[in-house]
């Protein structure tokens, strides 16, 4: 059995993504690492050749600065990832993603236990999406809770969408004119600490305003920039502290947390529907009606 992995990014060092952190969780079990890279100007390509290991292969490509249809140049990166790993099982991290140590274990037995089944198509990962800062995240139907991660090397595996997800289309070159079949996977305890909006608020106005280039026009961001001259991160419903350990890896990049975050409970903006919502889950311990790019199979 071979394990690739496979991630992308674009000019990560200018906007603080863990990219190399992202890279180093999973490099103990994987037997390859394919690495899209596109075109930067800020040394990212260099820092990742710095990491040093052979298992490491940077592919190039340049972005397309016409494509602003539903964030779809993100899914064309993985897609490029997804086309060059040759490995058995095919693990995507994204650049603000990072795996825990004490996890690795569970996840490489996972794809042995299962590498002989057909029916497993795929590993599903719990999500903690830290918000303001490494001390909160957020468990609400705001935040994807769970999303694949793990896919069979398959030709008929693409991307999904903005690159949330993953599913299998009978005819992949044309995927965007498929709806696509959800894949079937296997529900894994296993964590991502997904860092997307733990930045400094300057940082991540700059960011985001990036991220919004890859849906709408230059105009729109210039109304976002201008409207925004921090990010302002008491727009939320409710958020958790965490009590766990962060992934070893991140040791420094936390250390070097250069802004403050308060998070005040009594406070929220939610509407109607989320707070009765927000209600059942209390009650029942349960999210409903939640989206699911996936069909989870029985152990």
């Amino acid at each position: 059995m071979k394990i690739s992995a496979h991630s992308y990014v674009r000019n990560g060092l200018r906007y603080n993504y863990p990219f190399i952190e992202s890279i180093r969780s999973v490099l103990p079990i994987v037997d390859e690492f394919v690495m899209v890279v596109g075109d930067s100007d800020d040394g990212t390509r260099e820092a990742i050749e710095a990491i040093g290991d052979s298992r490491i292969r940077i592919v190039d490509t340049i972005w397309d600065e016409k494509l602003r249809t539903a964030g779809r140049i993100f899914a064309l990166q993985a897609n490029t990832g997804l086309d060059q790993v040759t490995g058995d099982w095919a693990f995507h991290i994204q650049a603000d993603e990072v795996v825990h140590e004490d996890d690795l274990p569970l996840i490489k037995a996972a794809m042995e236990k299962h590498f002989a089944d057909p029916r497993v198509e795929g590993f599903l990962f719990r999500f903690l999406n830290f918000f303001g800062d490494y001390r909160h995240y957020g468990p609400s139907r705001r935040f994807h809770q769970h999303e694949i991660r793990i896919t069979r090397n398959d030709p008929k595996v693409r991307s999904y969408r903005d690159s949330q997800g993953f599913r299998i289309f009978e005819h992949p070159e044309k995927q965007w004119e498929e709806k696509g079949r959800k894949l079937h996977v296997i529900s894994l305890p296993a964590r991502i600490f997904h860092y997307s909006h733990v930045k400094n608020p300057l940082m991540q106005v700059r960011k985001r305003a990036a991220f919004v280039s890859r849906y709408h026009s230059d105009e729109k961001v210039q109304e976002y920039l201008k409207a925004n001259e921090g990010f302002n991160y008491q727009d939320y419903d409710y958020l958790k502290v965490f009590h766990g350990t962060h992934p070893a890896v991140m040791r420094d990049f936390i250390a070097a947390q250069d802004w403050e975050f308060n998070y005040d409970p009594s406070r929220n903006d939610m509407n109607l529907k989320e707070k009765t919502m927000r209600w059942l889950e209390r009650l029942t311990g349960r999210q409903f009606f939640i989206y699911k790019n996936y069909k989870i199979l029985k152990k």
